[in-house]
């Protein structure tokens, strides 16, 4: 472990362990093998005729990236050269559905399929980024757009499992709310963490207060939104206009609170906060949450990066324990 910042890098889109094979919308086909599928789709699909650079761009310690300029636009290319299509197909039905919303930037996601030698890799739109991470208002504002638009008729959860930095996102449809986080976010990490660990301390009183989290969501409307799910300092920017841009997404359809689960990480201050609930009310407790679903994301971090993240994970299960006499 090296600090926060390290720790949260590349905190999606990386190593998928446990998918299940997705039905594919357009335009994620799998790409037909062939001694260089990158270029041959840019050439044919990306509708260019030359490629004029191929420029390497570092930051990532799990895929390789790379822009790709031509003369009809530039493309953002990851490759990863172990792990099969699957991964970068959660990552590319997540930006897809965001995209959708028309309501905050993201990359386009344009094509994912293997390589010929192993691995896998994704094309996506090119955005230029801009000097800083743009209105923290406007982001607000247009995540709760996010949130407000793109509801699910299934339950909380997604069409594929994914990943939460290297550590599989279990995505299973689940009609309650409560039970979704509290096996599939929680009880998950709290595993484990006993298997890597050894933990049976946390596991224990971790699971004590999974089965008492029902108190904390008394008379709230809870809606299957479309989430980021790995909202960090890393995975925002700005384009050059200075419209905010959200990236390397962990998705599902989850209550929109459990989007600031990472805000320990990601700088929102009261102007976010402000434009968001003008958008998306707040609902009653939310300040008894909020420590909720950042547990989530401490035990993750626990999980990757090592006991410097027990005690954070540790103190926020012992003071809801507290709060609710289990």
């Amino acid at each position: 472990m090296v600090g926060v910042f390290s720790s949260c890098l590349q905190a999606s889109g990386l190593l998928h362990l446990s998918w299940r094979k997705p039905k594919l919308h357009k335009p994620f086909a799998m790409a037909a093998l062939s001694d260089d599928p990158i270029r041959d789709w840019i050439l044919t699909e990306g509708k260019a005729t030359q490629i004029t650079r191929i420029s390497p761009i570092g930051g990532g310690c799990i895929n390789l990236a790379s822009r790709y300029d031509t003369d009809a636009a530039s493309f953002f290319v990851k490759r990863n050269r172990s792990i099969g299509p699957s991964m970068f197909e959660g990552e590319a039905l997540g930006l897809g559905a965001m995209f959708e919303t028309k309501s905050i930037r993201v990359p386009r996601p344009f094509k994912v399929g293997p390589l010929p030698t192993g691995g896998s890799y994704i094309i996506m739109e090119f955005i230029e980024f801009g000097s800083s991470r743009g209105e923290q208002s406007v982001l607000g504002r247009n995540l709760a757009e996010m949130h407000k638009a793109a509801k699910s008729t299934k339950g909380f959860g997604f069409d594929v499992n994914n990943t939460i930095g290297s550590t599989p996102q279990i995505n299973t449809w689940t009609t309650d709310w409560i039970e979704f986080f509290a096996e599939h976010r929680l009880g998950y990490q709290l595993k484990l963490a006993r298997e890597q660990y050894g933990d049976s301390t946390i596991y224990e009183k971790g699971q004590r207060l999974m089965k008492n989290l029902g108190a904390l969501f008394v008379n709230v409307v809870i809606e299957p939104c479309l989430l980021h799910g790995d909202l960090w300092s890393g995975n925002i920017s700005s384009d050059k206009n200075g419209d905010p841009v959200i990236l390397d997404p962990a998705c599902y359809y989850g209550h929109n609170e459990a989007e600031f689960g990472m805000s320990w990480c990601a700088g929102f201050g009261g102007s976010f906060y402000n434009s968001y609930f003008e958008v998306m009310p707040k609902q009653p407790g939310f300040e008894k949450r909020r420590d909720l679903y950042m547990l989530y994301h401490y035990l993750n971090h626990y999980n990757l990066f090592g006991s410097g993240y027990r005690s954070s994970a540790m103190s926020i299960i012992d003071d809801y324990l507290r709060m609710l006499k289990a």
